[in-house]
């Protein structure tokens, strides 16, 4: 089987219900920012390879993207309640935040913090799309991912004691 279908190759391109629409639409943003997510959450995991929280975020991306695309797969709230645990449980080792933190520190905080912000631009890629009132779920488990994101770098500077920093005024 050919990798190229060249079914696209006049900007279009089909969603999980076999509708073409154009490659600009808003949903393939939508989508194709959570697939540039799960690289970067990739890209993460080779920095924190015993970190199996990561895998799990990126199955759950996969069906974000498949929802976003049409199918019906959703997230849960028990994939919320989940990031929310993890959330919890790594923000209980941090020092309480004192200042703005600076997206630097350690390689996987830095790469944490890129997983940070594609989150936040997928959360407004989804908001863009028109009917993103039906993805409630899914832009509550995009703003946690984002949070995530945020405590798992603070968390990874603190693990290899190094310090964080913080913008100074």
């Amino acid at each position: 089987m050919k990798i190229y279908t060249k079914t696209g190759d006049k900007g279009q391109t089909s969603l999980a219900t076999g509708q073409r629409v154009s490659k600009t639409d808003k949903r393939i943003e939508a989508y194709g920012t959570a697939d540039e997510l799960n690289s970067f959450v990739g890209l993460l995991r080779v920095q924190l390879p015993d970190n199996e929280e990561l895998s799990w975020i990126q199955n759950r991306l996969f069906d974000l993207g498949a929802c976003l695309a049409g199918a019906t797969l959703r997230i849960e709230d028990d994939a919320i309640t989940q990031i929310e645990r993890w959330i919890d449980r790594m923000q209980d080792e941090v020092p309480p935040l004192k200042a703005f933190v600076l997206p630097a520190g350690n390689e996987a905080a830095c790469r944490a913090h890129v997983c940070r912000t594609v989150a936040r631009r997928l959360e407004r890629a989804i908001l863009a799309c028109d009917n993103n009132d039906k993805w409630q779920n899914e832009l509550i488990f995009v703003n946690r991912l984002s949070d995530y994101f945020f405590v798992l770098a603070r968390y990874a500077c603190l693990c290899e004691n190094v310090l964080e920093e913080v913008w100074k005024k």
